[in-house]
């Protein structure tokens, strides 16, 4: 029954250590990973993902910033992305 309760203890402590945005924000880019360099703009924040994980479990953040998921990613470089697929017209 101890190894029971151990191995149930160890799982909910591992799940809520996990964070909202890295479970749920989809692939990180190399825009979220990044820090901004002098002169770009900062990078905004995912609102609903740091309020989950303020509201469910607040460590989730330390991992979600450290792993850059709670940022947005930068829509203009996933325009350029399908830009550049695209054959050029002359």
């Amino acid at each position: 029954m101890k190894k029971l309760i151990t191995k149930l203890l160890l799982l909910v402590f591992a799940l809520s250590m996990s964070s909202c945005a890295t479970i749920l924000g989809g692939k990180v880019t190399e825009y979220q990973r990044r820090k901004p360099v002098q002169g770009e703009p900062s990078r905004k924040v995912r609102a609903a993902a740091l309020i989950a994980d303020i509201i469910l479990f607040w460590p989730g953040a330390i991992v979600d910033f450290a792993t850059g998921a709670i940022y947005q990613p930068d829509k203009r470089t996933e325009a350029e992305k399908t830009n550049k697929n695209e054959p050029k017209q002359l």
